[in-house]
């Protein structure tokens, strides 16, 4: 193996408009959902999902359907909760706020002024609301009764378009078989995918080895799947 290069980590510019968002029965009904945000039932919804399933992207297509405004929930006790009631507000990684009073209180003061504005709600979180582990009672029960949509992880027709979307993001142009041999050998999930992609990034860099199938196995390997059996040559 050639001797590893230093390596400088560009940012991926990732595409987030809807145009961009390849649907598929794993992420149809988040998509519908959010397409029809005009008539959610009492104006908010709940989109949940594993890390990486689109729900930052889908976020990103609302905003520009409903002009919200984004916030993650751990920021909300230093927010202004009038000024974002004001607007449609999309409050992402709600999971991450059970048992911070503070944030906990923000939220369902959050929740209650915006509605009574007339505005809508959507919430994100990386599984259902009743699993979220929440402490305030009243907020509990306002998020389980919420209107809600789920990301599965991905299938076939996903996966393939979410790492040709991923390494294009990169401005990478992996060989035409690179794809199709991921999809059948990798773990099926998201942050696996976008892990993997730029682990092949890195090492295509550093090793100075071209995005093909070879790198493909030999990174695959790398996150411990040692059964596999490479006769890809190079």
């Amino acid at each position: 193996m050639p001797p590893r290069q230093l390596s400088f980590e560009l940012p991926a510019r990732a595409a987030l408009g809807r145009e961009d968002f390849f649907v598929t029965p794993a992420n149809a009904m988040g998509v519908a959902m959010i397409e029809g945000w005009e008539i959610w039932p009492s104006r908010k919804l709940v989109l949940s999902g594993p890390a990486g399933s689109g729900k930052t992207h889908l976020v990103h297509v609302w905003a520009a359907l409903s002009g919200a405004r984004m916030v993650n929930a751990c920021d909300l006790p230093d927010a202004d909760i009038p000024a974002l009631a004001a607007t449609p507000v999309a409050i992402e990684d709600v999971h991450e706020i059970a048992g911070i009073r503070p944030a906990e209180e923000a939220l369902f003061h959050l929740h209650n002024l915006a509605l009574a504005e007339g505005q809508s709600l959507l919430l994100t979180a990386d599984k259902p609301a009743a699993q979220w582990g929440l402490t305030l009672p009243d907020l509990a029960s306002r998020m389980q009764g919420t209107q809600a949509a789920t990301m599965d992880e991905p299938d076939d027709m996903l996966l393939t378009a979410l790492l040709v979307k991923l390494f294009a993001d990169r401005q990478l142009t992996p060989t035409a078989d690179t794809v199709p041999y991921l999809v059948t050998h990798m773990v099926r999930s998201f942050d696996y995918a976008r892990r993997l992609v730029a682990e092949m990034d890195a090492a295509a860099l550093a090793e100075k080895r071209p995005l093909n199938r070879k790198l493909a196995a030999d990174v695959l390997r790398r996150f411990d799947q040692p059964d596999l059996l490479d006769n890809s040559g190079t």
